[in-house]
């Protein structure tokens, strides 16, 4: 008998998997493909590092702005590749160590609920049969690939996030169809090597709903960089390696591609593991079906004993978010409390320049009806960033609360703005001032600065 089985080994189910081991329960986990999830192994980490070889390559194109001159900068496309598969090699290594050291069971098979039992909730799995106190559903998500006519026939012309890491050369044309995070990390990563990229978006803008002047921003750098973006398109098929879609006018147009990527969003992974046989409440879609498996605060389902975190929730679809939200689970299993708080959970798109954001959008504060102030600076403002940033564009931009001046929201453009968001992260969480913000004291010089720096021309 464990005290707790989890379903699936991504950042929500290895997390909670540790810190439930941490406070001394028995645990199982089952993940039938390779510990770490899809970020780990088929996105945050692989196209992570991808997109840092390009940023090397870029800095040895432009090298000449600091005063280094390389000549005839040149990249290996495969060795570009084996590096990350090396890099995810490695950390999932590490992830399995964690596992070992925890003392924790893993088991490399897909697994299946049969229901509950007098104890909780029994499980079979690679011909054996498991039982535990707590369930803990982790099942991730999947790339979600609409019905495109010609689709199917296109053959491995169509990739998604999976089977584009996994390239064997570089592709001379790229079609991406869609303009969110994922398919702007990739668009980025190509048009840095020389590939023509084109991003077909049914939206007016790319990035969702990141804040719009943030991501118009970001969209008019990398049209400078000869990405062509077509907004406000439906993409109505797949002819061959070509997307025919309608423009904003009703014209048929056509994008040629050696690739065709495919990031349209994504899925929570419902299928397949007995979840009916609990009778686990689901969120519903516009048209009826089950989207994700509906929780609390504190990540329990309708079921007692039953709990689920990360993409399988069908809400803040983040590995970071999927691990704070397995914590919580493991809390509410040991009898602590914690619930689950979305305010201050940031979105980053790691592209060059990164973009990153937490809290309200001006957008979404215009939307609620609050009243609210804008301020921001050009991150030229901050020394270190023009030291480390020839010839860079950027913006800090806060969102705060017209009455009280609280922190409400704060988006940031310019590198290395994912690595300084999280100091917004905790102004939201603390609920804090303007004021209590301009008493912060920032290391100089570094680009975190500028959130201060910021704060300073409310008036």
């Amino acid at each position: 008998m464990y005290d707790l089985a989890i379903l699936g080994g991504g950042p929500g189910g290895y997390v909670a998997a540790e810190r439930a081991a941490a406070a001394g329960l028995k645990v199982v986990l089952f993940e039938q493909k390779s510990l770490g999830g899809v970020c780990l192994n088929e996105g945050c980490i692989p196209t992570k590092t991808l997109l840092y070889s390009a940023k090397v390559y870029n800095y040895a194109l432009h090298g000449a702005d600091y005063g280094v001159h390389v000549e005839n900068p040149a990249f290996d496309f495969g060795e570009i590749i084996d590096r990350k598969n090396k890099v995810v090699k490695k950390l999932v290594g590490g992830v399995k160590a964690a596992m070992k050291a925890g003392k924790i069971e893993v088991v490399s098979s897909h697994a299946t609920i049969k229901g509950r039992s007098s104890e909780g909730v029994a499980i079979s799995a690679a011909e054996a049969d498991y039982q535990a106190r707590n369930l803990l559903i982790c099942t991730g998500s999947e790339a979600a690939v609409p019905p495109f006519p010609g689709l199917r026939e296109a053959g491995d012309v169509i990739v998604t996030n999976r089977e584009i890491l996994d390239l064997k050369e570089q592709p001379k044309e790229l079609v991406v169809i869609g303009g969110g995070v994922i398919g702007m990390e990739f668009a980025a990563f190509f048009s840095t090597l020389g590939t023509k990229v084109t991003v077909i978006e049914m939206l007016p803008k790319i990035l969702g709903p990141l804040d719009d002047e943030i991501s118009s921003m970001l969209q008019k750098i990398y049209a400078k960089r000869g990405i062509e973006f077509c907004l406000r398109c439906k993409v109505t098929g797949i002819e061959g390696n070509s997307v025919v879609y309608e423009d904003p006018d009703g014209k048929v147009c056509r994008a040629q591609g050696d690739k065709i990527l495919v990031s349209v969003g994504r899925r929570a992974n419902l299928d397949g593991y007995g979840l009916e046989s609990l009778g686990v409440e689901m969120l519903l879609n516009r048209g009826g079906k089950p989207c994700g498996i509906k929780v609390d605060s504190r990540m329990r389902t309708n079921i007692p004993n039953v709990y689920a975190a990360g993409d399988v929730t069908g809400f803040s679809m983040l590995a970071h978010t999927a691990s704070r939200e397995g914590e919580v689970a493991v809390n509410n299993i040991l009898g602590k409390e914690d619930h689950m708080r979305y305010d201050a959970i940031p979105g980053i798109v790691y592209t060059n320049p990164e973009v990153a954001g937490v809290g309200l959008t001006e957008e979404q504060a215009k939307a609620s009806g609050k009243p609210y102030k804008v301020i921001k600076l050009p991150m030229a403002y901050s020394g270190r960033f023009v030291a480390e940033n020839e010839k860079g564009d950027g913006l800090c931009k806060i969102i705060v609360g017209e009455k009280y001046h609280e922190v409400l929201g704060v988006h940031m453009l310019g590198n290395p703005c994912s690595e300084i968001i999280h100091s917004a992260c905790m102004a939201i969480e603390t609920e804090m001032t303007v004021e209590q913000l301009k008493e912060v004291v920032f290391p100089h010089p570094t680009v975190s600065e500028i959130i201060k720096e910021t704060a300073f021309t409310l008036k």
